[in-house]
């Protein structure tokens, strides 16, 4: 099988990469980033195109290690607060690259199985109950708007042109490797300063799903690609408040024989982050992925991963 995968080169695209090449597929990537040949093998990867998704890259992708089978999008925006600062790139990056995919997909590899990954951030912020995928979406930023109108052109593909396409909405990933967000903040605060200051209240409620289980889930996908274009909660489907996670982290940092440090929320939330964003996870669960890594592991495996990089490369608190 001849797997591509864009966006091969961020976090979850390179953990993707591996998990598929260790199962035997033959694994392409294309998106932004020089990224040496002997790098990208270590990761899985047999073919790199460093470029934006676009016809002439993808042509040139076939024409070395011809059509895909599957394809796993992962390219696009993958921060709110990005988004939010420039609404423009964040919108050429995730709905421009897919409009792109598609087209050449529909002209070139009509039969391709198109795994085209979006977010909980579709959902807004309207919900309190754990959320099904039938569930109303009311994007609360423009990361969230411009990952519902990638769905709704990937609906549009399957419909008219039936191209087969599978929906996965991520919901709150982290895991080793992972240089931004909450954790790494943490982190970050914790080895520098040691003070930690954190937007919201700490009661937020998210769904932490760990790396590790996603491209299990991701993996397990394609068979499910289909003209309706489903849409497939991607989750633990257990709510976790925010100061739960930081205390896990503060736990954790400390298990390490770090300096135990104050945590504190300034009660100010971030413009485009929804209270609550927990998944009903049934439609998932049916994909019998088995045992999830639970969320207190993830947490020190983390911590563990970031204390061992500041050992080994002298990384610095921001």
């Amino acid at each position: 099988m001849s797997v591509w995968i864009t966006g091969a080169h961020g976090f979850i695209g390179s953990h993707l990469a591996r998990q598929l090449s260790r199962t035997g597929e033959l694994v392409v990537g294309i998106g932004h980033g020089a990224w040496p040949e002997a790098e990208s093998a270590s990761w899985g990867i047999s073919h790199w195109i460093n470029g934006e998704i676009s016809a002439s890259n993808l042509a040139s992708l076939s024409q070395s290690v011809g059509l895909p089978d599957t394809v796993f999008h992962l390219a696009g925006g993958s921060s709110v607060g990005i988004a939010i600062a420039n609404p423009l790139e964040d919108f050429r990056r995730t709905v421009d690259s897919t409009a792109e995919l598609l087209d050449w997909l529909r002209q070139h590899a009509p039969n391709a199985r198109l795994v085209a990954v979006s977010s909980a951030a579709v959902y807004g912020n309207a919900h309190r109950d754990p959320i099904a995928e039938t569930a109303s979406v009311q994007p609360y930023s423009p990361y969230g708007s411009h990952k519902y109108l990638m769905e709704e052109l990937c609906r549009s593909y399957a419909t008219n042109f039936g191209l087969r396409i599978v929906l996965p909405r991520l919901f709150s990933v982290y895991g080793t490797g992972l240089k931004k967000q909450l954790l790494w903040d943490m982190c970050c605060k914790l080895s520098g300063s040691g003070h930690v200051e954190l937007g919201g209240s700490g009661e937020e409620l998210r769904d932490w799903i760990e790396v590790r289980d996603v491209v299990r889930v991701l993996q397990r996908l394609p068979v499910l690609a289909d003209t309706d274009a489903r849409v497939v909660n991607v989750a633990s489907g257990k709510a976790t408040a925010v100061k739960e996670i930081t205390a896990l982290v503060g736990a954790a940092w400390q298990a390490m024989g770090r300096a135990a440090s104050d945590i504190t929320f300034n009660g100010k939330s971030r413009p485009g982050d929804p209270f609550s964003l927990v998944a009903d996870t049934a439609l998932m669960q049916t994909l019998e992925i088995g045992d999830l890594v639970p969320v207190q592991q993830g947490v020190d495996d983390y911590v563990r991963w970031f204390c061992t990089q500041q050992a080994d490369y002298g990384l610095k608190g921001s």
